[in-house]
């Protein structure tokens, strides 16, 4: 299988920091959601369960059928939205069941209308860009502001990572992060927890529609999902210059979450953070075979699945700051390349630079995220610069 033979161990381990960060950086924001609809915890499993394998899946398969890196992540501040959402409106199970149905359907329409895709072929690539620049530099910052409360482990890391940088590049990344979990367990710096291996059961939910959830929590789910994950997400794509089939993708997301919604998988979407991972050079130095990381990041969501509680307490027992160092680490070749490409052209420069510090600045207005707003500055910017510009 040609798979096999275009694996190497950077792709392999690009996938699983992409799992490590992905997953590490915002499964507790999932917890609180089920947590607010006052989930069972064999509920809780099921979401686990239906979340993994819609990830796994939607970036496993497309993967191979395209030869390309297809990153699929479920929607953070989607499940801050619901987290909220449900508080506010007293919403059941099953009537959250419902409005995650709802705002599948609203994305596999954006998807098979070919609407969004047609929205984001008219931002400007310097635009682009500087949103995912602005998107990855976050976590960039928060690596090296790891330092605070693990000084040591993060020059450690840092140190191995410049070492590996000037002597074996390719595996900078991997050697980071193996010396960087022998130094944390050495300090017994490793959460130690009771994992029993069983196979996760899906619960299912029957939907109740209802015009309170569609509009409380339906709406604002789609709206934060298009616009703070597939936004950014598409943006990654184009950035490493892949020409994918965005539309049919977001409308494999929309469909996988109609699917998966009366099981707890509210909102899949097209990932930036994993996804400039494993579309970098670090994640193999054939761009054709980069396709192989995401693949392998795909199998272990699909293992997530499949052993929700196990897969979680192993994922869990790092620290925070080796997570938090390693994703700023594995990102800086990608932040440089999204910069450079943003401020290339003199001519975009500014509205560029525009975009880059409203989507750094982490500002949420109206329950949307930076990313849709820096897009929103840097193309109002752009307009004003240049529109009806007397060619020089």
């Amino acid at each position: 299988m040609r798979f096999f033979r275009d694996i190497n161990l950077s792709a392999a381990t690009a996938g699983f920091v992409a799992v490590l960060v992905g997953f590490t950086s915002s499964v507790a924001i999932v917890f609180q959601a089920t947590q607010a609809l006052h989930a069972t915890p064999e509920q809780t499993t099921s979401w686990m369960w239906a979340l993994g394998l819609g990830m796994g899946l939607c970036t496993l398969l497309p993967s191979l059928w395209l030869r390309m890196p297809v990153m699929v992540a479920w929607s953070t501040p989607g499940a801050a939205v619901v987290a909220t959402a449900a508080v506010a409106g007293g919403f059941s199970m099953a009537e959250a069941v419902g409005a995650f149905m709802v705002s599948a359907a609203l994305i596999a329409l954006c998807g098979v209308t070919g609407w969004f895709e047609k929205v984001m072929d008219r931002i400007p690539m310097a635009i682009a860009a500087a949103l995912l620049a602005g998107v990855l530099a976050r976590f960039g910052l928060n690596g090296f502001a790891a330092a605070h409360s693990a000084l040591p482990l993060v020059l450690l890391m840092l140190a191995v990572y410049l070492l590996a940088r000037r002597w074996l590049p390719r595996y900078a990344v991997v050697l980071t992060l193996l010396v960087a979990i022998a130094f944390v367990a050495a300090r017994g710096e490793v959460a130690s927890a009771s994992i029993v291996f069983s196979v996760a059961t899906p619960v299912w939910v029957t939907p109740q529609f209802s015009w309170a959830a569609t509009i409380g929590m339906a709406l604002p789910l789609f709206v934060v999902t298009m616009a703070s994950q597939n936004l950014p997400g598409v943006a990654a794509i184009r950035a490493a210059g892949y020409p994918m089939p965005i539309s049919k993708l977001i409308s494999i997301t929309g469909l996988a979450t109609l699917v998966l919604a009366p099981f707890g998988g509210y909102a899949l979407c097209l990932s930036s953070i994993t996804a400039a991972m494993c579309m970098g050079p670090e994640a193999h130095a054939d761009k054709a075979k980069r396709y192989t990381a995401a693949v392998s990041c795909g199998l272990i969501y699909v293992l997530i699945g499949i052993f929700g509680a196990a897969i979680t307490g192993l994922l869990t027992a790092f620290p925070r700051e080796l997570i938090a160092a390693i994703a700023g680490l594995a990102l800086l070749g990608t932040i440089g390349n999204a910069l450079s490409a943003a401020l290339q052209d003199v001519q975009h420069r500014e509205a560029a630079t525009i975009t880059f510090l409203v989507t750094l600045s982490g500002v949420v207005i109206a329950g949307i995220g930076s990313a849709f707003w820096g897009v929103v500055a840097g193309t109002l910017a752009l307009l004003v610069q240049q529109y009806r510009r007397p060619a020089v």
